[in-house]
């Protein structure tokens, strides 16, 4: 048995099915190639735009100053990069730098075009990567960032140990993540939303309901705030606190490399 997963071993879940852990990574990129060029207007639609207003938040709140080199995972849309990129004003000699890693290579492209549409190229690095494996030497970066990510990640304690080996000491680890809702009169109109509303949106704009139910039970396995906060812990990170946003439908967790 699986102690993180509670599933026999070898096995996880996509959504609220239970699959061989060697598909996943499959499965969930499948989601994600189907999404990718309508991610920005699907995101608008099912957070009624507040999803703009918590990533201004979390990079506001970072603590990335400048010449900071910071890793972005799961940032293939570039949402993230593009705020981090005035914080550690990159110049000539190489100082202040983003690496957007992200395992899917159509999110990749979507999200670089975009930022080159805009201009936004130096100190910017794209690369294709396993957050569960990567491919950097130990201590290579002052902040590691994962927005909205995490939850698709198989092995989220592998990723969670690679996090923390490639931060430097004093480093820090951010996610921004999808969590559990604690306000209890919200709980029935959020889970209205995302179980009726979501698939049927997804239908419509992006011709595809069954990935936005995807997201929508992703978001419901994942761990609550106490518990990734005990897994962040676990694999090394210290100092690990948690901030709550929108009473609790997504939370801040962040935690330093001692």
């Amino acid at each position: 048995m699986n102690e993180t997963t509670g599933k026999p071993a070898g096995t996880t879940h996509f959504g609220y099915r239970d699959v061989p852990e060697a598909d996943k990574a499959r499965l969930v990129g499948e989601v994600f190639t189907s999404v990718a060029r309508k991610y920005d207007i699907m995101n608008d639609l099912m957070s009624f735009g507040v999803h703009r207003l918590w990533k201004r938040y979390f990079v506001a709140t970072s603590g990335v100053r400048e010449g900071d080199a910071v890793l972005d995972l799961a940032g293939g849309t570039g949402d993230i990069a593009a705020l981090l990129l005035p914080k550690v004003r990159p110049n000539a000699a190489g100082s202040g730098r983003v690496v957007v890693g992200d395992i899917n290579g159509d999110m990749l492209r979507v999200g670089r075009d975009r930022l080159l549409d805009r201009g936004l190229v130096h100190g910017l690095d794209w690369s294709r990567m396993d957050a569960e494996a990567l491919p950097f030497p130990d201590r290579s970066f002052d902040c590691v960032t994962m927005a909205f990510g995490l939850r698709n990640v198989t092995r989220k304690e592998k990723a969670l140990a690679e996090i923390h080996r490639v931060l430097k000491i004093g480093g820090r680890a951010l996610v921004l993540e999808f969590s559990a809702v604690r306000a209890e009169f919200l709980k029935p109109l959020y889970d209205f939303h995302s179980f009726q509303v979501l698939p049927r949106i997804g239908s419509l704009i992006a011709g595809d309901a069954a990935s936005y139910r995807y997201l929508a039970e992703s978001i419901r396995k994942h761990p609550d705030q106490e518990t990734l906060k005990s897994m962040m812990e676990a694999a090394g990170l210290a100092r690990v606190d948690v901030r709550n946003l929108s009473a609790g439908i997504v939370a801040i967790h962040r935690g330093y490399r001692v």
